[in-house]
C-alpha cells in the first residue's frame, strides 16, 4: 500500500528543507556569516510541547520525555530502547533533536512531528500526534 508515503513525501521534502542545517563552518569564516548564524541560533523557536506517547501512522508510537528546565535535550523511547537527543539549530528554528551516534533525529512541531533516520533521511514514525493535555513535567 503506497498511499501513506505517497501522500507523506511533500511533507517530508518540507521537513528536511525547513530543519537543515549548515556543516561545520571553515576557521576563516568571515565575522558577517559568525554574527548571521548566532542570530539565527538565538531565533530558535521555543514551543511548549507534550511528553508521553506520541501515536504515528502504521501503528508506531514514541516516547517522548521533556523536562521543564530546558529544551537542550529529550528522552525518546523508540523500538524498546532509550535515546537522548540534543537540540539542534536549524536554519527555521523549528525545534530539531538529533542522536549523532544513532543516528536519530526527532522533529517537534505543535500539531506532530516526525522520528527519521538521520543517515538516510528516511522517516522511521512517521505524522507522529502528541498526546492530548500534557506538558514538560516538572
Amino acid at each position: 500500500m503506497q498511499l501513506p508515503v505517497t501522500r507523506s513525501l511533500p511533507f517530508i521534502v518540507l521537513l528536511l528543507t525547513a530543519c537543515a542545517t549548515s556543516g561545520p563552518q571553515s576557521a576563516t569564516e568571515s565575522s558577517d556569516r559568525k554574527v548571521a548564524r548566532t542570530k539565527s541560533e538565538r531565533q530558535q523557536l521555543d514551543f511548549r510541547l507534550a511528553s508521553g506517547t506520541y501515536r504515528c501512522e502504521l501503528g508506531q508510537s514514541v516516547e517522548v520525555e521533556r523536562h521543564a528546565r530546558g529544551d537542550r535535550a529529550i528522552e525518546v523511547r523508540w523500538e524498546g530502547k532509550q535515546h537522548t537527543l540534543q537540540r539542534q539549530a536549524s536554519s527555521s528554528g523549528l525545534p530539531r533533536y538529533e542522536d549523532r551516534q544513532n543516528g536519530l533525529l526527532w522533529i517537534d512541531l505543535p500539531w506532530k512531528s516526525v522520528l527519521m533516520d538521520a543517515h538516510s533521511g528516511r522517516p522511521l514514525a512517521n505524522e507522529c500526534k502528541p498526546p492530548a493535555n500534557r506538558t514538560a513535567s516538572g
